[in-house]
């Protein structure tokens, strides 16, 4: 059984955005950074059903202790940084360092997600710097636009198949919650 996964980035990514999106199929442009929600969805996948619960967290920095739950019976997580901030793709790796201290492994399932691809003129990180921070992360990357929901779907589909990938088994039947 799969259980948790976590989303852990910078404030102002579009994290929340890209959370809502993929549960309630709306854009929401303005959300408090400063609140932590969960949230729940069932996808069908290859005929198998997760239940996904996420924990969108309160936004993170370098500077941030993370709270030991974030580590525990958790399986996988999102990173999520803007395409237009240099700082937040500074954080993501600094947040990847911690994760993997914090839970001693060499490897964890990870999506790194560069958001906000449709700001094509405000863009300072390209995709060949965040193709290649998840190939040092040894984590699937993908690009995405929550406000025009592009990849957002695939974000969520794809962290499954990381968990599934690094459990090496794919179930019959599996809940999957996202934390």
């Amino acid at each position: 059984m799969i259980n948790h996964r976590n989303w852990y980035s910078d404030t102002d990514t579009g994290k929340s955005s890209l959370t809502i999106q993929f549960v309630e199929g709306q854009f929401v442009d303005s959300y408090d950074p400063t609140i932590e929600n969960t949230f729940t969805k069932t996808v069908k996948i290859r005929g198998q059903e997760y239940f996904l619960k996420l924990v969108d967290t309160a936004g993170q920095d370098e500077y941030s202790i993370f709270p030991q739950s974030y580590s525990m019976d958790i399986h996988g997580y999102v990173l999520v940084y803007s395409v237009t901030s240099a700082k937040s793709f500074e954080v993501v790796k600094v947040i990847y360092e911690k994760l993997l201290d914090m839970t001693g492994k060499v490897h964890v399932p990870i999506v790194l997600v560069g958001n906000k691809v449709d700001l094509h003129m405000e863009r300072v990180i390209s995709y060949e710097e965040g193709k290649k921070t998840a190939d040092d992360m040894k984590a699937a990357f993908l690009e995405a636009s929550a406000k025009q929901n592009q990849s957002v779907t695939d974000i969520f589909h794809t962290t499954i198949m990381q968990i599934e990938k690094a459990d090496g088994t794919v179930q019959e039947k599996s809940g999957c919650m996202v934390s």
